[in-house]
Parts: C-alpha cells; sequence; structure tokens
C-alpha cells in the first residue's frame, strides 16, 4: 500500500528540486517532507496471525504465535506480546520483516495483546493491534516454586533460594522456568540463577548485594507450559528482602585473628583459634545460616575421636554440618597464637558476645590460609560465593554458555538492526 500526498510550496522558490523529486515519486510526504511524520495507518490487511478471529474460540497455547506480512510491497517492522498479567512474550522477527515467531510458551487460560507496527514501500507507519485468549492447560499436572529466604532483612551476602514442587532435568524446560522466576533489586546489579540440581535454584548477584538494598522476587510461571505434560501453577508467593550493612569477617588462620569490616571499614579486630590438624576449618566464604546462642556441641555431631560435651555460648552457625563462631573461655590461651578447635572459631566471650550481637543472617564469614578444604558451594550451608561468576553462570539454563551480559532470550522481543 502507497499513499501520495501533494506538496504544496509556502513561496514561489520553497520546492527544491528535491522535494518536487521525491513527489514525482509518489512518495508519501509529510508536512516537513518525511514519512515518518504521518499518522500511522490501519495496517489490517497487510498483516495476518495464527490465532483465532477475535472473539471467537482460544488459542491453543501448545502452538507459538506467528504474525506474517501479507503485503509483499510491506514489512513488519516491530511486536510487542503481552498477557493481562504483564508478561512479555519473547519472539524474533525475520530480518526482512516478513514475519514474526514467538520464541517462548504461550500462558494457559490468559488474555494478549498483539501491537504490531509495519511500514509500506514508501516507509509510510502501519500500527494494528490484536487481542486473543488462549484456552486451559491439557493436562492438571503444575509446578509451583516456594522461594525463600523468609522476609526480613538480611546480609549482603544472602542467595535467594527456589524450590519446586517437582523435579526439572531438561535444560530447554530448565530455561522456560528460570525466565519465569523474577528477581530485582534496588540498586539493580547483575546476577542469575543456579540449578543446584533438579528442584533447587539459587540466585546471587555477580558480587555481594549493595548494602541497603531490596531485593523483590515473584514467579510468572502460571499458567506456562514447562513440558508436553507440566505446566506452571501459580501457588508462588512473592518475597521481598532487604540488605542491611555490608558486613565480613575475615578470619586468617594463620595468623590466628579475625577483622571484622562493616561497609569496607575495620570495626574489630579479634584474636581467634581455629580448627587443628586433623579437623582443619574450611577456607573460603561463608554466609551466617543462624544466630542459636546457647548451643551443646559434643565429639559424637562430628565424628571427633577425642571426647567432649560443652554447653557453647554466643554461637553463630555457618555451615550445615556444625561450624560456628562461639565463645570458647576454655581456649583464651592459645586465641591468637594456636589453632586448638575442633573446626570451629573461638574466641573470648567478651568478643563472642559482641559477634554475636553485630551479626545478622546473610553476613559474609571468610577464612582464609586455614589447612582445611575450601568449602563446597552446595549441600553445606550457603557456600556459593565460592564459585567464581564465569562458573557460576554456567548453572544457568539461560545464561551458561553465553557472553557475559544480558541474554537475548531474557529480552521481551528482537529487532531487526542496520549494518
Amino acid at each position: 500500500m502507497s499513499h501520495t500526498a501533494i506538496c504544496r510550496p509556502r513561496t514561489v522558490v520553497s520546492c527544491t528540486l528535491l522535494v518536487i523529486a521525491l513527489c514525482a515519486g509518489v512518495t508519501a510526504c509529510g508536512s516537513d517532507g518525511n514519512p515518518l511524520s504521518h499518522r500511522p495507518y490501519d495496517a489490517a490487511d497487510q498483516i495476518s496471525f495464527n490465532g483465532p478471529s477475535e472473539g471467537r474460540e482460544k488459542a491453543d497455547p501448545d502452538k507459538p504465535l506467528e504474525v506474517v506480512a501479507e503485503d509483499s510491497d510491506g514489512r513488519i517492522t516491530d511486536v510487542t506480546a503481552h498477557d493481562a498479567a504483564g508478561r512479555y512474550l519473547a519472539g524474533e522477527l525475520a530480518a526482512d520483516g516478513s514475519r514474526w515467531h514467538s520464541t517462548a510458551p504461550l500462558a494457559a487460560n490468559a488474555g494478549y495483546t498483539v501491537r504490531v507496527s509495519t511500514e509500506d514501500e514508501d516507509g509510510a507507519p502501519g500500527r494494528k493491534v490484536l487481542t486473543f485468549d488462549t484456552g486451559k492447560p491439557t493436562t492438571k499436572k503444575r509446578l509451583d516454586v516456594a522461594f525463600g529466604p523468609k522476609k526480613g532483612t538480611y546480609g549482603v551476602g544472602q542467595p535467594v533460594t527456589a524450590e519446586l514442587s517437582r523435579p526439572v532435568k531438561d535444560r530447554a524446560q530448565r530455561a522456560v522456568v528460570e525466565r519465569a522466576l523474577k528477581v530485582s533489586s534496588m540498586p539493580a546489579v547483575d546476577g542469575a540463577w543456579h540449578w543446584v540440581d533438579d528442584k533447587k535454584l539459587h540466585y546471587r548477584p555477580k558480587d555481594y548485594w549493595p548494602a541497603q538494598a531490596t531485593v523483590q522476587v515473584r514467579s510468572n510461571l502460571e499458567g506456562i507450559k514447562i513440558g508436553d505434560r507440566l505446566w506452571g501453577g501459580g501457588k508462588a508467593k512473592p518475597l521481598t528482602i532487604s540488605t542491611a550493612d555490608k558486613l565480613i569477617a575475615v578470619t586468617d588462620a594463620s595468623a590466628h585473628q579475625m577483622t571484622v569490616y562493616k561497609n569496607d571499614e575495620i570495626i574489630r579486630q579479634i584474636p581467634v583459634t581455629t580448627g587443628m590438624p586433623g579437623y582443619d576449618t574450611r577456607n573460603g566464604v561463608k554466609v551466617v545460616l543462624a544466630k542459636e546462642g546457647t548451643v551443646r556441641m559434643t565429639s559424637a555431631s562430628i565424628g571427633a575421636s577425642d571426647f567432649y560435651d560443652l554447653i557453647v555460648h554466643h554461637s553463630v552457625r555457618v555451615t550445615n554440618s556444625g561450624e560456628y563462631v562461639h565463645a570458647a573461655p576454655w581456649s583464651v590461651g592459645s586465641q591468637g597464637a594456636a589453632n586448638v578447635s575442633h573446626g570451629c572459631t573461638g574466641m573470648s566471650t567478651e568478643n563472642a558476645a559482641w559477634f554475636y550481637d553485630t551479626v545478622r543472617e546473610g553476613d559474609i564469614v571468610k577464612v582464609i590460609n586455614s589447612g582445611g578444604d575450601t568449602m563446597a558451594p552446595f549441600g553445606n550451608g550457603f557456600g556459593d560465593w565460592n564459585l567464581d561468576w564465569q562458573k557460576w553462570r554456567t548453572g544457568s539454563a539461560l545464561l551458561g554458555g553465553t557472553p557475559d551480559g544480558p541474554a537475548a532470550a531474557d529480552r521481551a522481543r528482537l529487532r531487526p538492526q542496520s549494518v
């Protein structure tokens, strides 16, 4: 479809040869000679799509959406599609603008609005808005998700967790799930999900969360097709957590000293004792799991050959297997000089009380220069930070194997680019 406009010179000399040439070629001229200055025309007769006619039967959510340019002289320039919940449908536009198709599953039992932009052979813009509803899922199998931790304020090392109600093994299906699990923060930071196993994911930023940040987590899984017989459920409860000041405690096992930093400034140095040979404290970054206060610790709990049975105060847990930072008044003579514990970090009662009152869940406890192995990333608490960023990204079904930066799959739409 082309459009012809009459050029009316304002003065005897205002129509230049260029304007005359454009008019002679029946190019759509606006008041400034730019075809884009025209109001968009109705492009209804230039495009078609594979959905039902408005007001008729519902679209099959198992089938991808496709929009086609029917006019050989025109092309599609842009398509955006979203449902009533505000979820955008990822898609891909052919380089020649002849067709657009969705690259992510449609949501079931949802209402969609599709906005299509076109241009004709003269560059005049066209617009068409399509609406349709999708049908219900054909199976009752649902995948639900529960987020963690609980709502509250945490240290800057706290990962976000997602527990799935069913295992998801296929990488393509994992990508669908991952794309629907949304994490945002203020201030904004780069972050990624990592599949710990078939039913559990962890999310962390490239670096620690900013201090005084707000982190929001939600699921867009409801009605989304994940596999042939599995659809996303709607039981996920959104989560909001916040972070406190950046607090990091660094224990140098060979120097027998802990240095505590608050927002990168040293606020206390504490003489400590860590694990003796054979019970070496694990190296690496650990996240405070809980402040448990008074705890009974026995040799049986860690399989120690020498017997002990102690009531320990001001206990801060950093691993599931029983590694704590705690008061150890019986070893004050060795603190700052020797490592004599069974793997925990011990300090005086006064220092332990201060540490207990200062830290919170999600704060960082880092051990360096110990004879022990590095804490495993998963299975014994939050060792997530012991994977560098590149290795962390390999655990993402969306980002693994891609260059660092935003993934194409995360963009709602793709547009042709000029060379």
